[in-house]
């Protein structure tokens, strides 16, 4: 049976730098879509989506990772790590404040992951830039709301410990 694992954790937390790494080992990794969507937004003419149009930036996400879900259905490798789950989205949206449409949670409970491992926010290691724009305390707060939204589904949230990218690879790979 194929195993879904997913990183969460506030911006800046290394759950890119461990999925690249993870990736380069051979594993299948579905990354963030998250700066893509920004990233389009912005040719478009908006600043940030999500500030400004936050339902429509999350529609958006939600379609990105429910394709990114399905893939992972269709691809022979036994584990796919995916740069945060749908749940996130939901997460986020109860950070800022911004009522939602049933929907999201609706996902959040149809497509399930195997496994979910958290990135605490690291101070040592946090960084912003063009689409991180949120500090290293509004960091800390997201983590919170993350780590609420897959507890309320039922998921058992692993912490991964702080070090080096190789030596946190290993304590996920080992915990599976």
């Amino acid at each position: 049976m194929q195993q879904k694992i997913v990183f969460i954790g506030g911006p800046g937390t290394g759950k890119t730098s461990v999925l690249r790494q993870l990736n380069k080992q051979g594993y299948k990794c579905m990354p963030e879509i998250s700066r893509e969507v920004t990233k389009q937004a912005k040719k478009e003419g908006i600043d940030q989506l999500f500030l400004t149009e936050p339902i429509l930036f999350s529609n958006k996400l939600l379609e990105g990772r429910e394709k990114q879900f399905l893939e992972a259905n269709n691809v022979i490798d036994q584990i796919v790590f995916f740069d945060r789950g749908i749940p996130s989205i939901h997460a986020y949206m109860r950070y800022f404040k911004t009522e939602f449409p049933d929907v999201f949670i609706e996902k959040s409970e149809e497509y399930r992951y195997t496994k979910i491992f958290q990135f605490l926010p690291w101070k040592e290691i946090y960084k912003s830039d063009n689409e991180r724009y949120e500090t290293f305390e509004q960091s800390e707060l997201i983590s919170k709301f993350l780590f609420d939204a897959y507890n309320e589904l039922g998921y058992e949230i692993i912490n991964v410990p702080f070090g080096a990218v190789k030596n946190r690879c290993e304590f996920i790979l080992n915990s599976l």
